[in-house]
């Protein structure tokens, strides 16, 4: 059974920066697609960065320049590094994989991670 474990959320103020790690226990992790997601209070999910297993990388317009994935593929783990954070970057974080960056919705969801950007 597949478990993403993510973490490095927390209480940073606008204009720092934070780490997210995923833990997937995704045999044969290498070959799928992997993606951060987000959903804030009263809104839906939405993908925020995704990487395919060749590393190239897709990312939201709202991120772009400020969030960088990254995936080490020898630790099963998937990364978000987040600079610059704004307010409305504030929402749980959750890590997924799929075929594709597209369809990074593949396996059961983990219980994510909390980022609030505040003052």
């Amino acid at each position: 059974q597949v478990q993403l474990v993510e973490s490095g959320g927390g209480l940073v103020q606008p204009g720092g920066s934070l780490r997210l790690s995923c833990a997937a226990s995704i045999k044969a992790f290498s070959a799928y697609a992997m993606a951060w997601y987000r959903r804030a209070p009263g809104k839906q999910r939405e993908l925020v960065a995704g990487i395919t297993s060749r590393a190239m990388t897709d990312y939201l317009d709202s991120v772009k320049g400020r969030f960088t994935i990254s995936r080490d593929n020898a630790k099963n783990t998937v990364y978000l590094q987040m600079t610059t954070l704004k307010p409305e970057d504030t929402a749980v974080y959750y890590c997924n994989g799929g075929p594709t960056i597209e369809t990074t919705d593949y396996f059961a969801w983990g219980q994510g991670t909390q980022v609030t950007v505040s003052s």
